[in-house]
C-alpha cells in the first residue's frame, strides 16, 4: 500500500492507553507520517497542541475519564485538522465536534490511511 500525503505531514497523537498509542504511532510511521508529539493526559496534550508544530491531530475522545474538548479547542484555534478516535461510536464525540471525522476503535491500517487522506484533503473549517 502506498500512502499519498504531503512529505512533511506530522501528527499530534493523544491517547491515554500506552499500548494503543504505541500501536497507532507505529501505524502512522508505516504510512509514512511523522509523529510530532504524543500525550496521554489532557493538560500535557493542551500544551503540546498549543506549542508543537504538527499538520494533523488524532485525539482519543476519552483521556483518563476526561473529555478531549480542551485539546480539540486548542487544535481548532490553530486551524489544524483533527480526527477523533473513539470506542464509543459517533455518540462519544463531543456534540460540537460531531462534524469532524472519527475513527471507531479498534481500526485497521487501511482505515486510518483513508480517514487521514480524506481529512487532509478537506478545507480547514
Amino acid at each position: 500500500m502506498v500512502a499519498t500525503h504531503p512529505a512533511s505531514c506530522s501528527v499530534l497523537l493523544v491517547e491515554d492507553e500506552v499500548m494503543i498509542r504505541m500501536m497507532v504511532a507505529d501505524m502512522l510511521e508505516e504510512l509514512g507520517y511523522t509523529v510530532a508529539a504524543e500525550a496521554g493526559e489532557i493538560g500535557e496534550a493542551v500544551k503540546l497542541a498549543q506549542s508543537t508544530e504538527f499538520d494533523l491531530a488524532i485525539l482519543d475522545v476519552n483521556v483518563n475519564g476526561k473529555v478531549i474538548t480542551p485539546v480539540a479547542e486548542a487544535v481548532k484555534a490553530r486551524n489544524r485538522p483533527f480526527i477523533f478516535a473513539t470506542g464509543y461510536g459517533s455518540a462519544g464525540v463531543p456534540q460540537e465536534y460531531r462534524d469532524r471525522p472519527a475513527l471507531q476503535k479498534p481500526f485497521q491500517l487501511e482505515t486510518l490511511a483513508q480517514v487521514i487522506a480524506s481529512t487532509m484533503n478537506r478545507t480547514p473549517v
